[in-house]
C-alpha cells in the first residue's frame, strides 16, 4: 500500500487558507518590509559631523524623501504612544505624582521645539560617533517633542473622566491594577487616543522643517526629507518647489490615512461606552481586507504560539512577574503628614532651580531687561488667548456637526489631516506679501500664523468626542425632545467638555510654542518682526546669547504653567468631577 506523507488538506484550518485577498494583502505587507529595511539601513550609513547632506529640489527624489520623513514621524508617533500611556497613568493614579508630573508636562509642551534640539542634538552625535543615526535620532526625539504631549493630555483627561460605574464594576470583579488598565482604562481612552494620533501625525508635519534642518554649534545639517526640501525651497525662493512639497504631502497623509488611520478610527469604535441608537458606519476598504486576507491570521497564530512557548519557557524556571504598574486605586491613601512633606520637597527643590535659574540670567542681564521681558510675554499671552477664544468659537460647532455624522467624519478626516499638516511657514510668502502691500498691521496680521497648526487640536478632540457620545444618550435626548440651547447645553457641551480643554490646552501650549517663527516672518529679504516673547527667543537664537535664550524660554514657561494651574487646571476638574459619563 502506498503510503501518504503529510497532512490531508482538509486537516489545514479553513482560516488558514488563502484567499483572493491575500493576492494584495501579501505585496503589501513585504512591500511595507521592504520601505522599512531600506528607510533603516540608509538612517544609518556613515556621517562625519559638519559634513554637508546635498538637498536636491528636484521632484523625482521627493517619494524618497517622503518615506524617509514619515519613518521619523512614526517612530516617533510609537514612542510618544509608550510615553504617554505610560506617563498618563501615573499622573492620573497618583497625587504624588501628579503633583510634579503635569506641571513638567505644561512646561515641555511649552519649550520651544529650537530648545530641545540644541540640547539633545550634540549628546546623539557623540551617542552614534561617525554614523547618521546620531543626527537622525535627534530628528526622531524633535517630532516626538511635537507629538507626545498632546496624547499624554488625552490619556490623562480619559483616565481621570473614567465612568463611576465602569470603576465599580472594575472593583467588583476584584480586577488587578495592571487588568484594570488594559481591559478598562486603555478601551475607555481609546477612540479619543486614536484622534489625538491623528492630530499628533499632523502636529509632527508642522514641526518638520524645523526637526529636518538642524543647526547645531553654528552648523546647519539637513537630513534628507520634506521637510530638509521645504526648507531649501524657501531659502531660495522656490514656488515651484512648494508646490510639488505641497503635493507629495497631500498623497503621503491620503495614503497612511486609508492605511492606519481610517482602519484605527473604525476599530476604535467598538470602545464606546454603548452603540444603542448608533448609525452603522461603512467599513474602512483596508479594514475589511486585512479581515478577510489569511495571512494575517497565520501572523496571529505564530504570534501565540511563540508567546506560549515563551510563558511554558518562563514557568519552566518558577519565573512570576509582578506586574503591578499602577498602584491600585482602591488602596488608602497615604497619611496627611507624607503629602505635606512631599509638597515641601517640591517646593525646596522648585525655588532652589528657581535661584540658580535667577543666578545663570542675572550674570550678563540687568532687571530692567527681565520686566521688558516679561511684557513681551504678556503681549503674545494675549494674542493666544485671543486666538483660542476665536478657534473655539468656529471649531465646536462645527467639530460636533462632524463628529455626530460617522460617514462624513470618515470624509472629513483626510482633509483635516491634510489641513492640520500643512506647514505654517509655506504660508510666510503670502502674509509677507499681503501686509506689506496693503500696510496692514504686523502686531495683529502674524497672529494668525500661530493658530493655523494648533486650531487642529480643538477640531480634532471636538470630534473625537462628538462620534464617542454614548448612542443612548443620543437616543434618549431624541426621545424626550431636547432640542436648541437645551440641547447643547444639557446633552453636547457636557458631553465634549473634557475632551475640549484637552484640545485647547494643546492648542494653547502649541500657540506658545509657535510664536517663535510666527512672530518674526521672513521671506528673502523681507523680515516683519512683531511685539512678543516669541520673537525675542529667536532673535537671541540666532545670536546664540544663552542668558537670554534661557530668560525667554523661562517667561514663556512661566506664563504657561501660570494659565495652566490657574485658568485650565480649573477647568480639568470640573471636568472629572462633574461631566463624567457615569
Amino acid at each position: 500500500m502506498e503510503r501518504r506523507w503529510g497532512l490531508p488538506i482538509v486537516a489545514w484550518p479553513s482560516r488558514l487558507r488563502p484567499t483572493i485577498w491575500d493576492l494584495i494583502a501579501l505585496p503589501l505587507v513585504l512591500g511595507a518590509i521592504a520601505l522599512v529595511a531600506w528607510g533603516g539601513k540608509e538612517m544609518s550609513v556613515p556621517y562625519n559631523f559638519g559634513e554637508e547632506l546635498p538637498i536636491s529640489l528636484d521632484p523625482a527624489v521627493l517619494p524618497q524623501y517622503a518615506l524617509r520623513t514619515v519613518l521619523r514621524m512614526f517612530m516617533a508617533l510609537l514612542a510618544s504612544l509608550v510615553f504617554s500611556l505610560a506617563y498618563a497613568a501615573l499622573a492620573a493614579k497618583s497625587r504624588q505624582a501628579e503633583k510634579v508630573l503635569i506641571p513638567t508636562l505644561d512646561v515641555l509642551q511649552s519649550v520651544p521645539i529650537l530648545g530641545f534640539l540644541s540640547i539633545t542634538v550634540t549628546g546623539f552625535i557623540a551617542l552614534f560617533p561617525g554614523s547618521l543615526l546620531g543626527v537622525e535620532c535627534a530628528a526622531i526625539f524633535a517630532i516626538f517633542t511635537s507629538q507626545a504631549w498632546n496624547i499624554t493630555f488625552s490619556v490623562f483627561q480619559s483616565f481621570r473622566t473614567l465612568p463611576g460605574d465602569l470603576d465599580e464594576a472594575a472593583r467588583m470583579y476584584h480586577l488587578t491594577a495592571w487588568g484594570r488598565f488594559w481591559r478598562l482604562e486603555v478601551p475607555h481612552a481609546m477612540p479619543n487616543l486614536v484622534w489625538n494620533m491623528m492630530m499628533s501625525m499632523s502636529g509632527g508635519w508642522f514641526f518638520v522643517v524645523a526637526s529636518e534642518a538642524i543647526t547645531v554649534s553654528g552648523r546647519s545639517i539637513k537630513l534628507p526629507g520634506v521637510g530638509s526640501y521645504i526648507a531649501v525651497a524657501i531659502e531660495k525662493q522656490d514656488l515651484t518647489a512648494i508646490y510639488y512639497a505641497i503635493l507629495v504631502m497631500f498623497v503621503v497623509i491620503v495614503l497612511y490615512d486609508q492605511l492606519l488611520f481610517r482602519p484605527l478610527l473604525a476599530w476604535s469604535r467598538k470602545f464606546k461606552v454603548e452603540e444603542l441608537g448608533a448609525e452603522e458606519p461603512e467599513r474602512p476598504w483596508f479594514l475589511v481586507m486585512l479581515q478577510r486576507a489569511r495571512i494575517f491570521d497565520l501572523m496571529e497564530l505564530l504570534a501565540e504560539r511563540l508567546f506560549g512557548l515563551l510563558g511554558a519557557f518562563s514557568r519552566s524556571f518558577a519565573w512570576r512577574p509582578k506586574l503591578r504598574l499602577l498602584p491600585n486605586p482602591s488602596g488608602a491613601a497615604p497619611p496627611p503628614w507624607a503629602e505635606r512633606l512631599w509638597d515641601g520637597i517640591l517646593i525646596v527643590v522648585a525655588v532652589a532651580a528657581l535661584v540658580w535659574l535667577i543666578a545663570f540670567i542675572r550674570s550678563t542681564i540687568e532687571w530692567s531687561e527681565i520686566g521688558e521681558v516679561v511684557l513681551l510675554g504678556l503681549a503674545t499671552a494675549i494674542r493666544v488667548l485671543l486666538l483660542i477664544l476665536i478657534a473655539s468659537v468656529i471649531w465646536v460647532p462645527i467639530g460636533v456637526w462632524i463628529g455626530l455624522r460617522p460617514a462624513i467624519s470618515d470624509r472629513a478626516q483626510a482633509i483635516v489631516q491634510f489641513l492640520a499638516a500643512f506647514p505654517a511657514n509655506l504660508f510666510f510668502p503670502i502674509a509677507v506679501i499681503l501686509i506689506l502691500r496693503f500696510h496692514l498691521n504686523v502686531e495683529i496680521w502674524v497672529s494668525p500664523l500661530m493658530i493655523l497648526g494648533t486650531q487642529w487640536y480643538i477640531a480634532f478632540n471636538v470630534i473625537g468626542a462628538a462620534a464617542a457620545l454614548p448612542g443612548d444618550l443620543k437616543f434618549a435626548a431624541d426621545n424626550l425632545g431636547v432640542r436648541s440651547w437645551l440641547w447643547w447645553r444639557r446633552i453636547i457641551l457636557p458631553g465634549i467638555f473634557p475632551a475640549y480643554i484637552t484640545g485647547a490646552v494643546t492648542a494653547a501650549g502649541g500657540s506658545w510654542n509657535a510664536s517663535i517663527v510666527s512672530e518674526v516672518v521672513k521671506w528673502g529679504d523681507d523680515t516683519l518682526i512683531a511685539t512678543g516673547v516669541g520673537a525675542y527667543i529667536a532673535k537671541w537664537t540666532e545670536a546664540g546669547d544663552s542668558q537670554r535664550i534661557a530668560l525667554g524660554i523661562t517667561v514663556l514657561c512661566l506664563y504657561v504653567i501660570l494659565f495652566n494651574r490657574l485658568f485650565w487646571r480649573r477647568l480639568y476638574d470640573v471636568a472629572a468631577e462633574r461631566l463624567r459619563l457615569d
